[in-house]
């Protein structure tokens, strides 16, 4: 019998505001469901449907919303009855009792999960922020959204793995891996559907982006090897997934982040050459070709070998130094720490930074014989290159350097922060949220309690990851007719879409590896403006969008809305491969390595204050040059010695900031 525990701490009752901290590694949480009135005795049935219907009138919202219901549903873990996830979900727009429909073998209603990434951030960061129907505001204040994807389907936005926004774990209960996720999450199921029925026979619609892209491999796989699974899954949609590896996801894919938005380089040839070189050295040149010819190597990521604050400071995951303090703190941080040691290595590294500046990175690679690994970040391209653009190209070197959205360099950008909403009582009592611990977006220790990088990968998950096995996945997907979506937002640096066609060519799926035609068919929004790029064949779907960043419904809403109603829950042909010919057609324009981004860098403090446009002659050139330089992918101790000579010439064109003021 799995039940809610009605007393579980002497006291817990009586909670008025001060929940625990999960800031404050000191300690290790220890949190509880709350037993709110109402709550039925006894095990999960339909009677708990009125207990999680949320009725009571949420603080600050206005306007009618659909039909809800939220709550703490347990795991099934044995020996941690303390271990459940949160969820919010909403019925479909316009319908009343879809939720709460008796079971029925004949009701093909589809139903929606979505996952947060992280790992360890909250679902509900979706819900008001991108995919959900409310939305706030940077001032605080809400709005509904007329793009949430409940407009088409019963949506449920869930909080997970155990411990995450106000899911709830005892303090031994984490997970310690991806596999433990998948079974609790599948326990979860098993508890759910017993609240609304009807889900155990509807079409289930797995999404979820980021992070989500290694949960949701795991957690498939175990419904897979589940006898009598709760759910009937029917597709699984992952955005800007980490499939792979860090360096597949975030290094791979650098030089294609450049080629997107040479911006970020202010259009300089020789840092393209010189990242192209790295790129080289660090083996990330893969040759896609289409159908694919075998298999690629495994990456072995070269880290940073030169003894500086510098390098120490690049063992932190990239997303989590974003996310935690501004960017170019972060750098002026690293430099100081390296000039306070005063050894005579870390002093000349700081002065010649400093004096010299973007000079200092500008690399002859005539005058290196077969190319050398930079010792300060070894293959970790993605922090050279977030580290070069605020240092030296404007408007990044106003302060930051969004790895979820390229063209935004507003410092700081305008925080959408749903935490005094969360922890508000008024909340707290609608949605039956415990009161053992206040919600945040951010849960720094998912795996065994411990943010420990020591074991596993950069964020202390020791589990393979889903490359390992996604090739077997699609075998059991298309043996129970589970389609696979994968897609990504074409702004996105920190999960870039060069590393999911890397992977979706590396991985076997309808019996053959990889695409057999380039992705090159476009898919227009409902207004028929372009939106992106669509490719299907055997199962597997990848959908790019223009425009996007890591966070696609939040840039695009409208766009994902159209996507998901088409590729997600439709079975729209667009970009299908059907014997010889490609349904929507191929366009030779988007079969390059690259669909270029936009020609507007945004910038300003807290909200956007101004746009750095690009000059046609500026963006003129470069095209000449990366049409010869990228055409036949030639050695790059072979680059022509007579293209490298007026290197830099098109700089005249972009405003550049050289300043290195704030390093003094």
């Amino acid at each position: 019998m799995h039940t809610l525990l009605l007393t579980l701490i002497a006291g817990a009752t009586a909670f008025a505001g001060c929940a625990l901290g999960q800031g404050n590694q000191s300690s290790v949480p220890n949190t509880f469901p709350h037993a709110w009135p109402g709550q039925p005795n006894g095990t999960f049935s339909p009677e708990w449907q009125d207990y999680f219907e949320v009725t009571q009138k949420l603080p600050n919202i206005t306007g009618a919303l659909p039909r809800s219901f939220a709550g703490n549903i347990p795991v099934n873990r044995q020996g941690h009855p303390n271990d459940t996830l949160f969820f919010w979900g909403f019925e479909k727009q316009g319908s009343n009792g879809t939720l709460t429909a008796p079971a029925d073998a004949n009701n093909t209603d589809p139903w929606i999960i979505w996952l947060q990434g992280g790992p360890g951030s909250s679902g509900m960061i979706a819900l008001t922020t991108e995919n959900g129907p409310i939305h706030v505001l940077e001032n605080g204040t809400w709005v509904l959204n007329n793009f949430s994807w409940n407009h088409l389907a019963d949506t449920i936005w869930v909080d997970q793995p155990v411990g995450t926004g106000f899911s709830t774990a005892d303090s031994t209960g984490y997970v310690p891996d991806e596999d433990q996720t998948g079974e609790d999450f599948v326990g979860f199921l098993s508890n759910l559907v017993k609240v609304f029925p009807s889900l155990a026979t509807r079409p289930l619609y797995l999404t979820g982006e980021s992070y989500a892209g290694t949960y949701i491999p795991y957690i498939t796989k175990h419904i897979f090897q589940t006898e009598n699974p709760p759910v009937k899954l029917r597709k699984i949609a992952i955005g800007d997934g980490s499939l792979g590896s860090l360096a597949t996801v975030e290094h791979v894919p650098v030089v294609n982040v450049i080629e997107t938005y040479p911006a970020v380089i202010g259009y300089d040839q020789d840092v393209f050459n010189y990242f192209r070189e790295q790129s080289h050295l660090c083996g990330f040149d893969f040759n896609l070709t289409y159908p694919q010819d075998g298999h690629f190597p495994t990456i072995n990521l070269i880290r940073p070998s030169a003894p500086s604050g510098l390098a120490n400071s690049l063992q932190e995951p990239t997303e989590f130094r974003t996310r935690t303090a501004s960017l170019q703190t972060t750098i002026s941080e690293k430099f100081a720490a390296s000039h306070d040691k005063r050894t005579l290595d870390a002093r000349a590294e700081f002065f010649e930074r400093r004096e010299e500046g973007r000079r200092e990175w500008k690399r002859d690679l005539s005058g290196r014989a077969n190319g050398t690994i930079d010792p300060f970040y070894g293959c970790l391209l993605l922090d050279e290159l977030i580290d070069y653009a605020v240092n030296f190209t404007f408007p990044w070197s106003n302060g930051d350097f969004d790895v979820y959205d390229i063209p935004d360099a507003t410092s700081p950008e305008p925080f959408l922060n749903a935490s005094a909403f969360f922890n508000d009582n008024r909340t707290r009592a609608a949605l039956h949220a415990p009161t053992s611990k206040d919600w945040i977006r951010n849960f720094n220790y998912p795996f065994g309690s411990v943010h420990d990088r020591s074991k596993g990968n950069q964020y202390g998950d020791p589990s393979v990851e889903p490359i390992a096995f996604l090739s077997d996945l699609a075998t059991n997907a298309s043996a129970a007719n589970v389609s696979i979506v994968f897609y990504s937002g074409n702004d996105d640096s920190l999960v870039q879409h060069h590393g999911t066609e890397v992977i979706i060519q590396n991985m076997t799926f309808g019996g053959v590896q990889g695409f057999s035609r380039k992705p090159s068919t476009p898919w227009f929004d409902d207004a028929g403006a372009f939106a992106g790029i669509v490719h299907q064949e055997r199962g597997l779907a990848y959908v790019l969008f223009a425009g996007a960043g890591h966070l696609v419904p939040e840039w695009k809403p409208a766009q994902a809305l159209v996507f998901l109603r088409e590729f997600v829950l439709g079975d729209s042909l667009n970009g299908t491969v059907s014997g010889t010919i490609v349904v929507g057609g191929e366009n030779a324009t988007l079969a390059n390595d690259f669909l270029p981004g936009g020609n507007e860098i945004f910038y300003g403090s807290g909200a956007t204050q101004g746009t750095s446009t690009i000059p046609t002659a500026t963006q003129a050139a470069w095209s000449s040059f990366i049409a010869t330089a990228t055409a036949t992918h030639p050695p790059l101790n072979a680059v022509n010695s007579a293209s490298t000579a007026g290197m830099g010439s098109i700089m005249g064109a972009v405003v550049v900031s050289i300043a290195m003021a704030w390093l003094a």
